[in-house]
């Protein structure tokens, strides 16, 4: 079974309605019916909440990250082979904490990354599908 890592852009996309969101919106379905695996790393949930928060208020911001939570998401946290990966990629590649966990986890699960960040691009060995950039 195909697996896919959503990244925190690609929520934020489902979230916003943005350009991208039928292809999240398409996957997440197909979840729901057990022909893929989605997964997301404990890291987007931290970013969906803060980010939501600081544009929208505490409110939204809960309430976008409890919306994750009840998605058909296998969510990833944080374990020591999980935390080398991360601490690999950061070293080797120019991104932020935040993404060098994510590509780790999609990584990990062996799974294809969906996003919307160009940080992604460099690195050879994760597998990924770009949703149309800003």
């Amino acid at each position: 079974m195909k697996s896919y890592l959503l990244d925190t852009s690609a929520l934020l996309t489902l979230r916003g309605n943005e350009p991208g969101a039928e292809r999240v919106a398409a996957l997440l379905a197909q979840a729901s019916a057990y022909r893929v695996v989605c997964y997301g790393c404990f890291m987007s949930l931290m970013e969906v909440l803060y980010r939501v928060w600081k544009n929208e208020g505490e409110a939204a911001g809960r309430q976008a990250y409890l919306a994750c939570q009840t998605m058909p998401i296998t969510w990833v946290h944080e374990s020591p082979p999980l935390l080398e990966q991360a601490a690999s990629l950061k070293a080797r590649y120019p991104m932020s904490l935040g993404d060098a966990w994510i590509a780790a986890t999609a990584l990990q699960c062996n799974a294809v990354l969906l996003h919307k960040d160009p940080e992604f691009e460099p690195v050879a060995e994760l597998q990924h599908e770009p949703l149309p950039y800003k």
